[in-house]
Parts: structure tokens; C-alpha cells; sequence
């Protein structure tokens, strides 16, 4: 079998920025799936799960009305430049495809760029995901040290992604060490530099869930070494494409046994066609007992259009929003009212120390800014979080009553109601009650308030576990 090129942002079939272009993306991923009997089975392979009822006469809208946004930050980890590290890795494999000259790119990406940029983002409301790949190209262990730095400067680094990005940005393992496949039972690489022992390719092909839960959960217990807190993980490029039931099994079990994560979610496609980017809510189970389950699959909207995985080429403001505000791939997104997550990879926002990614990034943000006053910046985990109990929650209108039955809970849940109300709406929870109070708008709606609508009534509240009841 011909081996397949480097993985990318055309994440569904794990090409190389630059190898397989846009136009060509269906044409191939129908191929694809042709060779494993469907497309859908390449995409939409997951099994939804269980399903409640939910009332047609009352809507689960986004929260608080909003459209949310989020940021994806791949290849990003403490110190160290994966591009830098991982490209003669992926050139031993397939040096047709890697002509870049390494050593010209900066060996580290340095902790005064990360609290830069960490900094601008938490004072502009940015909120996303950003990874930490546990064995960077196998330079060293996040939990044993980085030959090349000192303890004290692994640990300072450690130190600053949990005290400023943790608040506002999920940490996610991109599996362990993003070049090549480990073996978890003695900790190093397995010997052959083929793609069927490197991450981003085809060792995933065939691997039965326990396999993939196995691996996910060796990167995970890293992390949790070291203070980090995870509720999802990422794939590298290609990981898991062929084998995508188990991987998102393989996502819930792990992060459920390592963490103890509720709501497990993981990042493994992105689309910029007509498909839907709303998330998946997969393999929903135990929803009337007192251990419910689901993993959610996050789907992000762009491509990595700041400055790509090597920071080598330079990318466009214009593809996500133009300078007249009107047209791009994020008002496209956000005119479905489905989530727009953005996606990039660390080394291209740094840009070998010219921040070109993190500039665009900047503008992008002030234009989206400019543009609406109705989005929501949320993590990946909340946004996750958000979709179960949307999903998930059975709805039934018993007359002036509606009655939920939530597996999760949710901050900001938020409903659109037929008809008008004579007196503010209660919600009742055992023996508490909240009454809403009324705004005069629907972008004014936060948690504990309600507001008339063209069409009826919108509410916000957060959604607590079990069983609720709105007084209308």
C-alpha cells in the first residue's frame, strides 16, 4: 500500500498543508470512503446513542441566544517548536514531501511569547483549546524534564500554562509525542520510521478501543503528572481516521478513567464546505440512571490560515472575515448560528518570532468584534458541555409547565418558547424556585433572566442535573 503524505488542517484525511488543495478535499474524501464502503462511515461513523423526547413547542437555542466562538491551538506544548523537532521526523518517512530547512526555524517557542499571548486573548475574551503535547517529537517528558532547558525552565513553563492559559483554554495531550508511536510498556519509540509506527499516519488503522484508550490514557496521566487538567484530547494529523467509532470510544473511556471527566470531547475534523460544524454528541447512554455518558465530537470551521504548522507561509485576515465585515468563512458560520472555532498551529501564530500569525489573529478578532454584538467566547469543554445538555435533556410541555430531565448540567441553557407570558417564568428545583427576571431584549439575556420575543418567549437558567420544572 502507497504510503499517504503528512497530515494537515484537511484533517479528515490527514494531508500535509499545501499537499492536497481545497478543491480537491470531497473528490478525495470520497474516495476514501468508498474504500471503506461509505463516506459516511469516513465522517459520520459514530453511533449517536440514546435520545430523549423533547417538545416541538419549546426550542433549545444557543446560549444566552449567542453564537459561540473558540480558538484551536494545535502543535503548541512548553518550549518546544514542534515544526522545528518534528520535520526531519516526518522527512525520514517521506522526505519527498519535506524539503523545509529545519534548521533555520527557531528551536523554541518561548514562554514570553505564550504570556503575551495569553495575556491579549484573556483581555480580549478569547477562550479555546490549547494542547500540550506531552513528549514533544520525543525531545523530552513534560513530567521528567527537556534536555536542552533546565528543570527550572520546564517547570516555569508548566507553571504558566496553568496559572494564565488554564482559566480560559482546555488542555488537550495531541497523543504523546506527535512524530513517533510509543510503546507504553517500556516509554520508547518503537524502532521503524514508517507510517505505520508514527502518529500522524497509520498506526491507528485496525486499533480496537481498548488499543486507543491504552495510548490516549499514557498521554493523559502525563499531563495529570504535571497539574494539568484534561477533559479532551487532540489528534495529530491523521490519527484515528480510519477507525473513527473506536477513537471517539477510545476518548470517552480515557478521559473518563484518567480524569473523571463528565462530558469527555475531542478535536479530530474540521470542515470549510457546506457540512454542518455543529458538535457530535456520540454514544449517549445511562440517561435516566446516575451515571450518563456521551463524548462529543468538536468540529472546527477554518483552516489554519494564520501561518500554517511550519510558520512558513504567511496567511490571509480576508479568508475568515473581509475588511467590509460582510463576507468570509466566519459570517458564513455564524449566519447558521452554529459554533465558529477557528484552528491553527502554534508554531505559525509565533511565526518564527515575527508573531505574523498571532498579528492576523489579532485582526481577525477586532473585525469579528466590529461585526457582532450576539457571540460568546466559551472553551471547548463548555461548549461541549452546552451541546449534551441541549441534546440530552428530555423536554415535555405539560400546559403552563415544562418539564426537564437533565443527565448534565449547563450554565446559560437557554429556550425559546411559543406564545406570551402574563407573569414572570419560575424555575422550580426540588424545593428552591428562581424567578427570571424580565430584559427588554434578547441580547441582553444572561442566566436568570427571560425576554419576549417576535415569536414568544426566550429564558435563560442554568440548567441543573435531574429533573427541573419552568413555571411559565
Amino acid at each position: 500500500m502507497q504510503p499517504e503524505p503528512q497530515p494537515s488542517t484537511n484533517r479528515d484525511l490527514g494531508y500535509a498543508p499545501g499537499t492536497l488543495p481545497r478543491r480537491d478535499f470531497l473528490k478525495a474524501a470520497a474516495l476514501a470512503g468508498a474504500a471503506l464502503g461509505s463516506s459516511e462511515r469516513l465522517v459520520l461513523g459514530q453511533d449517536k446513542g440514546a435520545r430523549p423526547g423533547q417538545s416541538a413547542e419549546v426550542a433549545i437555542v444557543n446560549p444566552c441566544g449567542r453564537v459561540p466562538l473558540s480558538f484551536i491551538i494545535d502543535d503548541s506544548t512548553c518550549l518546544v517548536n514542534m515544526a522545528h523537532f518534528g520535520i526531519p521526523q516526518f522527512a525520514e518517512v517521506f522526505p519527498e514531501n519535506y524539503k523545509q530547512d529545519w534548521r533555520k526555524l527557531p528551536r523554541e517557542i518561548p514562554d514570553a511569547f505564550v504570556r503575551k499571548f495569553g495575556q491579549w486573548c484573556h483581555e480580549h475574551g478569547v477562550k479555546g483549546k490549547y494542547s500540550i503535547v506531552p513528549y514533544p517529537a520525543c525531545v523530552g517528558w513534560m513530567d521528567r524534564g527537556l534536555p536542552g532547558w533546565s528543570k527550572r525552565e520546564l517547570d516555569e513553563s508548566l507553571a504558566l500554562v496553568r496559572e494564565l492559559m488554564m482559566p480560559d483554554w482546555d488542555i488537550h495531550p495531541e497523543m504523546v509525542s506527535h512524530t513517533r508511536v510509543i510503546d507504553t510498556k517500556t516509554g520508547r519509540p518503537y524502532p521503524e520510521p514508517t507510517p505505520y509506527f508514527m502518529e500522524n499516519w497509520r498506526w491507528t488503522d485496525g486499533k480496537s478501543v481498548d488499543q486507543l484508550a491504552d495510548y490516549m490514557s499514557y498521554a493523559l496521566r502525563i499531563l495529570k503528572n504535571v497539574g494539568l487538567d484534561c477533559e479532551g484530547i487532540t489528534t495529530p494529523g491523521g490519527f484515528g481516521n480510519r477507525v473513527l467509532p473506536e477513537l471517539s470510544q477510545a476518548t470517552l473511556e480515557s478521559c473518563r478513567d484518567v480524569f473523571g471527566a463528565e462530558i469527555p470531547h475531542y478535536f479530530r475534523h474540521l470542515f470549510t464546505d457546506e457540512r454542518s460544524v455543529a458538535p457530535r454528541v456520540e454514544y449517549a447512554s445511562g440517561l435516566d440512571g446516575a451515571d450518563p455518558k456521551c463524548v462529543v465530537s468538536i468540529i472546527g470551521c477554518t483552516g489554519d490560515w494564520f501561518g500554517g504548522w511550519d510558520g512558513l507561509v504567511p496567511g490571509s485576515v480576508d479568508r475568515f472575515i473581509t475588511e467590509d465585515l460582510q463576507s468570509g468563512r466566519l459570517p458564513e458560520v455564524i449566519a447558521r448560528g452554529e459554533p465558529a472555532i477557528l484552528v491553527c498551529h502554534w508554531p505559525g501564530i509565533y511565526y518564527n518570532g515575527e508573531e505574523i500569525g498571532f498579528n492576523i489573529f489579532k485582526e481577525v478578532v477586532r473585525r469579528v468584534h466590529a461585526r457582532y454584538d450576539d457571540l460568546i467566547w466559551m472553551k471547548l469543554s463548555e461548549i461541549a458541555r452546552y451541546w449534551a445538555a441541549k441534546e440530552l435533556t428530555e423536554v415535555r410541555r405539560q400546559g403552563s409547565k415544562i418539564a426537564l430531565q437533565a443527565p448534565f448540567a449547563t450554565p446559560h441553557f437557554t429556550l425559546r418558547i411559543e406564545g406570551k407570558m402574563s407573569r414572570p417564568p419560575v424555575v422550580e428545583r426540588g424545593a428552591a424556585a428562581t424567578t427570571l427576571e424580565k430584559v427588554g431584549q434578547a441580547l441582553w439575556l444572561k442566566s436568570g433572566t427571560w425576554c419576549e420575543s417576535d415569536d414568544g418567549v426566550m429564558l435563560c437558567f442554568d440548567l441543573s442535573k435531574g429533573h427541573s420544572t419552568v413555571v411559565m
